[in-house]
């Protein structure tokens, strides 16, 4: 049977998929890229936050609050980049597009 650890750690590499193919889109906002990126910083923040609260507390990283909020800062960080850089490229489209509608 496979572990929660092995499949976490397995899941990385489609994701890092998904990250190179994502970068090869000029249709992807910058910003957004860095957002997704972003997700890569939370999840090598937890797993030594996870290690610490483990091998400190002998407790799960979601059972220490302090520690768990802490990196849970860099998943908000990352989604509220996420959201901003295609908001930004929605709200460009549509500028173009009624641009366009105006000639």
């Amino acid at each position: 049977m496979m572990t929660k650890e092995t499949l976490f750690a397995l899941s990385l590499f489609p994701y890092l998929g998904f990250l190179w193919f994502l970068s090869r889109s000029p249709q992807v906002p910058k910003l957004g890229l860095v957002g997704f990126g972003l997700t890569l910083v939370f999840v090598a923040i937890t797993i030594p936050a996870g290690i610490y609260a483990k091998v400190h507390y002998q407790a799960e990283l979601a059972n220490v609050d302090w520690l768990h909020g802490s990196a849970e800062v860099f998943l908000t960080l990352a989604n509220l980049t996420l959201v901003i850089g295609f908001q930004r490229a929605i709200a460009r489209a549509k500028q173009a597009q009624s641009a366009q509608g105006d000639r």
